[in-house]
């Protein structure tokens, strides 16, 4: 059964850092690529960011571009988001996936997601 378990979300002000961890199990973790996403209320569900599955190639949603870093450890089968310059519009709920190789718009599989709320 794969899970996905997102942890590492809270309430902060702006201009704070958190790092989000994502646990995963149920798959070969070192052969797919990650990535999240998140969701406003209200609002659909956005790319944030994605990392292959060697850690060699990362991409990042132009919103959060400088401010964000995605990392991994295959060795742990975690992948991280670290945020920095948190804004309130980053408040979210940051959802881990598995990412389809080749089109990172489509996923695998989904966490069940972690709040992170950025007051102003």
């Amino acid at each position: 059964q794969v899970q996905l378990e997102e942890s590492g979300g809270g309430l902060v002000q702006a201009g704070d850092s958190l790092r989000l961890s994502c646990a995963a199990s149920g798959r070969t973790f070192n052969t797919y690529d990650m990535g999240w996403f998140r969701q406003a209320p209200g609002k659909e569900r956005h790319f944030v960011t994605g990392i292959n599955w060697s850690g060699r190639f990362t991409k990042y949603a132009d919103s959060v571009k400088g401010r964000f870093t995605i990392s991994r450890d295959n060795d742990k089968n975690t992948v991280y988001l670290q945020m920095n310059s948190l804004q309130p519009e980053d408040t979210a709920v940051y959802y881990c996936a598995f990412l389809v190789s080749g089109d990172w718009s489509r996923v695998h599989y989904w966490g069940q997601g972690t709040q992170v709320t950025v007051s102003s």
